[in-house]
């Protein structure tokens, strides 16, 4: 029931078990066994996945085709350095976004599911960088070609600003308040630490 000590997880990395702390805590109130859950994450993961990786593709496919259009040829050094940084940011969007997948795959029927859902959690946030910085470097690129650099630079300033804003601050800034919040949170340091989302684990009895 919610407000109970969470049960003992086994970390399958590590062969000890462990208790979920933090935001893994407020996870434990549903009636679900820790494969159960996950399951869910897993599912909830690749729920996400599907709709972030449209846009990758879209985005990616966009860029492609870019150099064969009649007006390329007519874009300057700044441009044409702008768009191949761009187009390598959209390539490691696609490549993290689809890390999870091929992992996925490749451990199939080797009983590390707790392995692939936080390492498929710290691939999709490093996506989502390379997203935000890659349709940054579009927004450049059309706003320099369209209006000339200082529209470029402040429309693209603009919309880092939002980035940054809503796809990280906002969250972080939530997990520190739940955090802070949640009984127990000034407990000693875990023995395991690792990146945002990851389990943070303490030895028990």
């Amino acid at each position: 029931m919610p407000g109970a000590s969470a049960d003992p997880i086994r970390n399958t990395s590590t062969g000890r078990w462990a208790v979920p702390v933090g935001c893994e805590q407020a996870d434990t109130g549903r009636n679900e066994t820790p494969l159960e859950r996950l399951d869910r994450n897993l599912q909830e993961l690749l729920s996400e996945l599907r709709v972030v990786v449209t846009g990758v593709q879209v985005l990616f496919a966009f860029l492609l085709v870019v150099p064969f259009n009649v007006g390329f040829v007519h874009i300057g050094p700044f441009q044409r350095g702008v768009y191949f940084v761009t187009l390598l940011l959209a390539a490691l969007a696609a490549v993290c976004m689809l890390g999870p997948a091929a992992h996925h795959r490749i451990l199939f029927r080797c009983d590390d599911k707790e392995h692939i859902v936080f390492i498929s959690n710290r691939l999709m946030i490093t996506g989502l960088g390379f997203l935000a910085l890659a349709m940054c470097g579009s927004l450049l690129l059309v706003a320099t070609k369209l209006f000339g650099l200082e529209t470029g630079v402040i429309t693209v300033a603009v919309a880092a600003m939002a980035f940054i804003a809503i796809w990280f601050v906002m969250p972080l800034l939530r997990k520190a308040r739940l955090d802070a919040a949640r009984p127990g949170s000034g407990e000693p340091a875990a023995d395991h630490r690792g990146g945002p989302g990851e389990l943070r684990v303490r030895r028990v009895p």
